[in-house]
């Protein structure tokens, strides 16, 4: 390579008028406006426009360039007649007169146009962007989100390293622990029938940083799980891993808080207030049916089960007396939805597992209609608009029955109609801690508990003494954790907990999942093993890297800020991979691949 780059192009400005400068770069539009040709040369730092002109330029190089060949080039910056001046570019208002061009390489016909304005650039189908990664990188959207995660990490990183923590790394070929997904698992050759598995996340190893005593821990962990995939999750991802000793909840709440501000008013150039909301499990439950609500939407849920138990309406009562509740979610209806909008309610929460939606609009107080209203009568009317925050023109959505599936449905209706109608204010960001989660959790299909968190969670101290007396479902199942999670704009960005540091706390815990001294020893012995030397009081955090940066860019999938993310199919088309190994490789490791049993269907 001949000339040596002396600035990025999206650098320039008028203030270098008259400098010679050599940029490198890709052509990305090509122009002959009658034998002057104008070249858009694009770079990670942005586009210049450069000009070959007869009278100072290698012409005839340049009527061989076309879209995506790499150059190089030298020549004098200049500032653009009046009038022709791009406000659209930063560099707009200069032009770079060349005088040395130098063909680095060229470039194949694209596959996909890279220009977001052109007519195809919305059928471009996700399946064959991503087969052609590397070209959809130079695109300046996705660069753009790339170089916001680089910034957050680098604002993160000095964050932690001004709060004395010191960046450990942990193994990747680990051991394989139960903790709530499929591990991903590495066979050993040197260990014939044994395997290694990649960390779903380094919990145990942090834990024992503890015991180890390094006080202050943080790593930017890979982790692996091999779980069903969706937009704002890959079977490899990255998260900010932090464990403390002798700390209590709200110091490292309050110290992320602190990173979160940090990271905002330096990547993104905005203010957040501090502290962050906290909200119980429970409470958030109640008014939002998530556990992760997004506060920027005014609308909350209002609970009508014991209202419910007085109307006479069958359906209610069957659900109500297997133990369901009645919840609702009114707005202003400001301009009335349509009877197809209405009748397709139930497409809508379906997924969720409901099987009807009760709908009823209010005109006026007592003024219901409703194919159900006939089932209130008018003091159960008044008693349940007394409840609501809109008693006329006025709309009710009510579902009855099991929690979960109740929640989860009015909450996506929450999501939906709060931003549809105006509820949902997209100009702020509103974080809140969710706190004092569930211990545990109850599986009817096998009558077992399993931990909500992981089983190294500390339980509340106020409920410790029901964790180690009682065995009854009711009272574990009342338990609380110290457990805590950070939410942003309705999007988990970050778990953690308080730890069990007391041996004999987590023999309980084990215990109470169903986990014999036995196994315990064989899954778990190291780490038991090192409680018993002392272990700190400790307490964690891991924050999601890929959300936190799919946030900061501004979209609504973790693709869009990974390099070469795999499809929801956990496949990478880029490099085919998965992809079949040769035999050698398998007999090396005592492997062999056995047919797929045909499924059965009944």
């Amino acid at each position: 390579m001949r000339l040596k780059r002396t600035h990025y192009c999206g650098q320039l400005n008028a203030s270098l008028e008259g400098k010679e400068v050599a940029l490198c770069g890709w052509v990305d539009r090509w122009r002959d406006h009658g034998g002057v040709v104008f070249i858009d040369l694009r770079d990670r730092e942005g586009i210049a426009q450069i000009v070959f002109d007869p009278e100072q330029s290698p012409m005839e190089l340049a009527g061989t360039l076309r879209q995506e060949f790499v150059i190089a080039i030298k020549g004098k910056i200049r500032k653009r007649p009046q009038g022709m001046e791009n406000k659209n570019l930063p560099t707009g208002a200069i032009e770079v007169v060349v005088s040395d061009l130098e063909l680095l390489n060229k470039a194949a016909q694209l596959p996909f146009s890279l220009h977001d304005d052109s007519p195809s650039a919305g059928e471009v189908d996700e399946s064959l962007r991503l087969s052609y990664r590397y070209l959809e990188l130079r695109k300046s959207q996705l660069q753009n989100s790339l170089r916001l995660r680089h910034e957050f990490l680098k604002s993160a990183r000095d964050f932690y390293y001004q709060n004395k923590f010191w960046e450990i790394e942990t193994p990747i070929l680990y051991k394989s622990t139960p903790e709530g997904a499929r591990d991903y698992l590495v066979p050993s050759r040197v260990h014939p029938g044994l395997f290694y598995a990649l960390p779903q996340s380094p919990q145990t190893l942090k834990q024992l940083c503890m015991i180890g005593g390094l006080d202050r821990y943080v790593q930017i962990a890979r982790c692996f799980r091999d779980e069903d995939l969706r937009a704002d999750r890959q079977p490899e991802f990255t998260q900010i891993d932090v464990e403390m000793s002798f700390i209590d909840e709200t110091e490292i709440q309050d110290l992320h808080e602190q990173l979160m501000q940090k990271v905002l008013r330096e990547v993104l150039g905005k203010e957040v207030t501090v502290p962050f909301r906290r909200l119980k499990y429970q409470e958030a439950m109640t008014k939002y049916g998530s556990d992760k609500p997004d506060l920027r939407n005014s609308l909350e849920l209002v609970e009508l089960t014991e209202e419910g138990k007085r109307c006479s309406f069958q359906v209610y009562q069957t659900a109500l007396g297997a133990g369901g509740i009645l919840k609702g979610l009114c707005f202003e209806e400001k301009e009335p939805l349509s009877r197809s909008e209405l009748d397709g309610l139930l497409k809508k929460v379906s997924p969720f597992g409901a099987k009807g939606i009760t709908w009823i609009r209010i005109k006026s107080p007592g003024d219901w209609q409703s194919p159900q209203a006939k089932f209130f009568d008018d003091a159960l009317k008044a008693e349940i608009e007394s409840k609501l925050p809109f008693r006329q023109s006025a709309m009710l959505f009510l579902m009855c029955g099991k929690d979960t599936m109740v929640n989860n449905a009015l909450s996506f209706l929450r999501l939906e109609y709060g931003k549809k109608l105006g509820y949902t204010d997209e100009t702020r960001n509103e974080f809140l801690w969710v706190t004092d989660f569930p211990l545990l959790e109850f599986n009817e299909e096998d009558e077992r508990f399993y931990a909500a968190h992981h089983p190294f969670t500390r339980p509340h101290p106020e409920d410790l003494k029901i964790f180690l007396e009682k065995n009854d479902k009711a009272s574990l199942a009342s338990v609380r954790a110290c457990a805590y999670d950070l939410v942003w704009n309705g999007f988990e960005i970050g778990g953690g907990s308080l730890r069990i540091y007391d041996p004999q706390v987590q023999a309980r815990m084990f215990e109470v999942l169903g986990i014999g001294p036995e196994e315990a020893k064989i899954k778990f012995g190291f780490f038991l093993k090192a409680l018993q030397y002392g272990t700190p009081p400790h307490g964690g955090i891991a924050l999601g890297v890929d959300r936190i940066a799919m946030l900061l860019a501004g979209t609504d999938a973790i693709r869009d800020v990974i390099a070469f993310p795999k499809t929801q199919k956990a496949t990478c088309l880029m490099s085919e991979a998965p992809s079949v190994v040769d035999s050698k490789q398998l007999m090396e490791l005592g492997l062999k691949i056995l047919p797929k049993e045909p499924s059965t269907s009944n």
